[in-house]
């Protein structure tokens, strides 16, 4: 899948740094290798995604996002972005290595 960039806006921008991290380290989180799942529990039009991985700076994030088309390019739209738990580092880095 090709991505384009980013969509970032006042709507989504605040929400996205409230707990600390920066719009450059949410997008490092998905220019390494970042782990994703679907978010099946979410009662919206648009799917939703979790993205688990590493800033640029090696702190764990926890990105929820969506795609979004602007004309044909295909961006990725943060939607809320936090630092992991040490709980769920330590379930991410058993995951990775299982």
């Amino acid at each position: 899948m090709v991505i384009h960039g980013f969509d970032w806006d006042k709507g989504n921008r605040q929400k996205c740094q409230n707990h600390g991290l920066t719009m450059e380290e949410i997008e490092s989180v998905f220019q390494g290798k970042p782990f994703v799942l679907t978010n099946s529990k979410h009662n919206s039009e648009e799917e939703r995604f979790h993205a688990i991985g590493k800033t640029s700076n090696a702190r764990y994030a926890y990105v929820v996002f969506t795609f979004r088309l602007q004309g044909e390019q295909k961006l990725i739209r943060p939607i809320s972005a936090r630092y992991m738990h040490q709980k769920e580092i330590e379930h991410y880095e058993r995951q990775s290595k299982g």
